[in-house]
């Protein structure tokens, strides 16, 4: 079994270096994949309210101690206020079947709706009450993020994000590092694009004898992300896991960040979100 390393959060709370994502899986896929990515050596596992697979999780999360585990939700925009906050956890922790989180994040800033600070203040409660270990975000930009710390004096520990070599988001790493907020990547391996075809990416695999795919989580592993791939095969669980035993070159790193805007655009969290 892989020994998966960790990055510090700013609180203090240490988080494995890379996680397994679980959408769109449903209950009994998820749960199938969450066992074989727990026996592969993964700790962090990552759902979301809205992929409605909490419970297949769970299930699936019973076969490894609690303690080592990091579990990561998400709640949607229906409780963004202090309460539902609280609300919102009640329900994610009752369906994965534990006391606590280790992290819960904000799924997107709905912005349209301007509730999200009150969501982000119902999040600091929730973690001074011992009730999550860690608080963050997901989709949100620099200028959602400014505001959570001016109205609260708090930055997130964590912001999750779409990010790949072809959304490379530099000016959002930077502005997580100035504030200490660590990034982590959904679609780590570009999702949706031809990425993992692409000749500069398959010529530097051949150069370390890695899949593309690896060079790409190495590539954000190496810049400090952390990335939370999905896949429910018991080979590629396995690696994708396998990543922290080779180093990529700077100008293998550039290569890559190069690549950034040659896919269809990322998501638009002011534009979209749930």
């Amino acid at each position: 079994m892989n020994q998966v390393p960790t990055i510090t959060l700013s609180n203090g709370t240490t988080m494995p270096r890379v996680g397994l994502g679980t959408s769109p899986m449903n209950d009994a896929d998820a749960e199938r994949a969450v066992h074989h990515a727990l026996e592969a050596g993964y700790r962090l596992i990552d759902t979301a309210e809205n992929y409605r697979n909490e419970t297949g999780v769970g299930r699936a999360l019973r076969q490894a101690p609690r303690d080592e585990l990091f579990v990561t939700s998400k709640f949607n925009k229906a409780w963004h206020s202090v309460d539902g906050a609280r609300t919102a956890f009640e329900a994610s922790a009752e369906k994965l079947g534990v006391d606590y989180l280790d992290l819960l994040l904000i799924h997107w800033p709905n912005p349209d709706q301007d509730r999200y600070v009150d969501a982000w203040q119902g999040l600091i409660a929730l973690r001074d009450a011992g009730l999550v270990k860690a608080i963050g975000t997901s989709n949100f930009k620099p200028a959602h993020l400014q505001r959570l710390i001016d109205a609260t004096g708090v930055a997130p520990e964590v912001n999750q994000i779409q990010l790949s070599p072809v959304w490379a988001k530099s000016a959002e790493r930077e502005f997580h590092a100035t504030h200490g907020i660590v990034t982590e990547a959904w679609s780590p391996l570009g999702k949706g694009t031809d990425l993992l075809d692409n000749p500069i990416l398959q010529e530097i695999a051949k150069e370390h004898g890695r899949t593309p795919g690896q060079v790409v989580l190495r590539w954000e592993s190496q810049q400090d992300v952390v990335p939370i791939p999905k896949s429910a095969n018991p080979g590629r669980l396995a690696e994708n896991l396998a990543i922290f035993d080779f180093d990529l070159t700077p100008v293998q790193l550039a290569a890559l960040t190069a690549l950034d805007g040659t896919a269809k655009a990322a998501a638009d969290s002011d534009q979209f979100g749930h």
